[in-house]
């Protein structure tokens, strides 16, 4: 094992994968375990597709099909690990930031990114409608090159 300067003792991809599968309380199967290590493995936020997250676990040899891919992200988001962002009809993108937050995307390179929250101010948002409760407000910024 290796470790920090710190003295705290480095963790590996699969243990950090395997811990944060453990707080959203699902089992450890072998291709959550390996599509989680992609994706908190080194402690970072992510925003992937996946296509991109599919295409991740090819080049790693973890051998996973793109049906399973979009399960697994989705039962991650279900457990509260990760959240969908919608872009358009077409296009989402999972984040392991879950929370409330905004986005800047490119729509020249499908690039999500993060904005800073204490930047962005909601003033007023409609009236509900009878029975509804407020669930979150998504706020993607659309960016084009100049």
């Amino acid at each position: 094992m290796h470790f920090m300067a710190d003295g705290m003792m480095a963790r590996s991809a699969i243990e950090r994968g395997t811990d944060w599968l453990a707080k959203g309380g699902l089992r450890p199967t072998r291709q959550r375990v390996a599509l989680a290590a992609l994706l908190v493995g080194d402690g970072r936020d992510r925003h992937v597709t996946a296509e991109s997250l599919f295409a991740a676990a090819g080049q790693s040899n973890d051998k996973v099909s793109l049906a399973t891919v979009y399960n697994t992200l989705r039962a991650f988001c279900e457990a509260g690990l990760m959240q969908e962002v919608v872009v358009d009809g077409a296009r989402s993108y999972f984040d392991t930031r879950v929370d409330n937050h905004p986005h800047f995307y490119w729509e020249d390179t499908a690039d999500l990114f993060d904005a800073p929250a204490d930047q962005l101010e909601i003033s007023r948002i409609p009236e509900l409608p009878p029975g509804a409760e407020l669930s979150r407000v998504d706020v993607v910024i659309r960016l084009k090159r100049i």
